[in-house]
């Protein structure tokens, strides 16, 4: 749907500001340059609020707008949010200024700030555009500015962790461009005209043998994304040398584009094809989960345990998605906001205590509880939303896709509840190691606890993790009808009855209008 006038370019706003902001950062003197960025991201994040305010929970996309661009091909400006992508973009502001709030780094600060602001004009840019194209332009922006961070203001192997992550994610949206402009190829074989029209895209039925292969082309780069097995290994490495800052928007947001493109291209644009790979993309995902929980475990560094629950923690994001039900989906959809804000929030402790010992090791803490307890608590809070414990954050995602996927398969559901079990191992062993026993270094005894800057970035964390676990339908009744439109559209477009028999199973009902 078309908002009313006034409104109507509000969202390319949201979409720039963060990119105007970038450029006047050039003209800003590195003294000021961080009350400047603060100031932007938080004007920012005010502006997806609006949206929020604004957005009503209706089937549709709000706050549309649609200009021609290259009408001879059919690539078009064309943006819009729905209650699947609006909280991604609050997500996104959100996060971007809690990081910038909380940044330390003084060496060449001006050029940092300035690359995340043009980040976050990219991860909102992916999040709300519905041309390909213009997604595409989007996704491959980001890698930029995440390149510069990693390989510029990392540490250790910092260039080889951002060469690994650029070959990676770079290969993945090559196989994404040969999808897009297949898709394009095909619509104008049955429309005869050319279009990268989303929308337009989810009209068209193909045969499951055409399906196959845009599906695994388009998941390839999404798989890459995200990251599942057995693509997932420049992860850690990126995580592990990439500054504070770089690992928060890292494990935060980017993640999320590779979940949001299953959701938004794979399942709609090819539900066939989707179901015939379910059962792949469910294994996938359990070993995500299982051998992610295994590998944290055995890890010595508190930022690789925080790494690998990442993928695992992903790994029912897929199971949720691939259950194809209302529940399964929604909360997909809300554990990507749930771990987004978890995961930031973690990265964001870890970087508070590595500023202070310049090390990230087990071996080096213990007790630290009694010297930090404002630390010890926030760390707490947010493990705990981690986890997945009850009046969390991390619960209401958990168990709605686990409730999906249990509809589907038992085992699936099993084993996903295993791993979220073994993810409470690992992270009750990391709080204990950390906070819990004797002060043998003398260093952590002169430790301060955090200071003003440093909880003003992570109490809005810690309050968000209880008041979401508490009252989830804050955002479940936006997300809600999204999906529901979503599996509509995949029930009505199958053309295999095996597809609409694995719908059916997921207690899948078709509205009456919808027939």
């Amino acid at each position: 749907m078309r908002c009313e006038v006034g409104m109507e370019y509000f969202l390319s706003l949201v979409i720039f500001f963060p990119a105007v902001a970038a450029v006047l950062g050039f003209l800003i003197d590195e003294a000021s340059i961080k009350t400047y960025a603060v100031t932007m991201s938080f004007i920012e994040f005010v502006l997806s609020l609006v949206l929020w305010i604004f957005y009503e929970p209706v089937d549709g996309i709000a706050f549309s707008v649609l200009h021609p661009f290259i009408s001879e091909y059919g690539i078009n400006y064309f943006i819009g949010v729905d209650g699947i992508s609006l909280f991604l973009v609050i997500l996104s502001t959100l996060i971007t200024f809690l990081a910038l709030l909380s940044l330390s780094i003084k060496e060449r600060a001006k050029n940092l700030i300035i690359c995340i602001l043009f980040l976050e004009m990219t991860m909102v840019g992916v999040f709300v555009a519905l041309d390909a194209i213009l997604f595409y332009i989007f996704w491959e922006l980001s890698l930029i500015p995440m390149l510069y961070i990693i390989g510029a203001w990392g540490s250790g192997k910092r260039i080889y962790a951002a060469v690994k992550f650029f070959i990676y994610t770079f290969l993945g949206s090559m196989f994404l461009l040969v999808g897009l402009v297949a898709m394009s190829y095909f619509y104008h074989e049955a429309t005869g005209e050319y279009s990268f029209n989303i929308l337009n895209w989810q009209s068209l039925s193909l045969p499951l043998s055409t399906q196959i292969p845009l599906f695994l082309a388009f998941s390839v780069a999404f798989a890459i994304k995200t990251p599942c097995f057995p693509f997932h290994t420049w992860l850690p490495y990126a995580h592990g040398q990439a500054p504070t800052i770089g690992s928060v928007l890292l494990a935060a947001v980017l993640l999320k584009m590779g979940t949001y493109g299953f959701v938004r291209f794979s399942l709609p644009l090819f539900p066939d094809a989707s179901v015939h790979f379910s059962g792949m993309m469910c294994a996938v995902a359990i070993v995500m989960i299982i051998y992610a929980s295994f590998i944290a475990f055995a890890q010595k560094d508190i930022k690789q345990v925080i790494a690998y629950s990442s993928i695992a923690h992903m790994g029912v994001i897929m199971l949720g998605i691939f259950s194809m039900s209302r529940e399964g989906m929604s909360g997909a959809v809300f554990l990507m906001i749930s771990h987004g804000i978890v995961s930031g929030g973690l990265f964001m402790l870890v970087g508070f205590l590595y500023d202070r010992r310049h090390t990230k090791l087990f071996s080096e803490f213990g007790g630290l509880a009694r010297v930090m307890p404002l630390y010890a608590f926030c760390f707490c809070v947010v493990l705990l939303g981690s986890i997945g414990l009850p009046l969390t954050i991390g619960f209401v995602g958990e168990f709605l896709s686990l409730a999906g996927i249990f509809k589907i398969s038992f085992n699936y559901a099993l084993l996903g509840g295993l791993g979220i079990i073994m993810g409470a191992i690992y992270s009750m062993n990391l709080y204990k190691k950390t906070f819990f026993g004797a002060l043998v270094h003398e260093e952590n005894k002169k430790l301060s606890d955090l200071n003003r800057t440093e909880l003003c970035s992570i109490i809005p964390i810690c309050v968000l993790v209880v008041a979401l676990g508490v009252a989830p339908n804050l955002m479940l009744k936006s997300i809600e009808p999204s999906v529901t439109q979503s599996l509509e559209l995949m029930f009505n477009k199958a053309s295999q009855t095996a597809t609409r028999a694995y719908m059916e199973k997921a207690n899948f009902k078709v509205r009456s209008d919808a027939k």
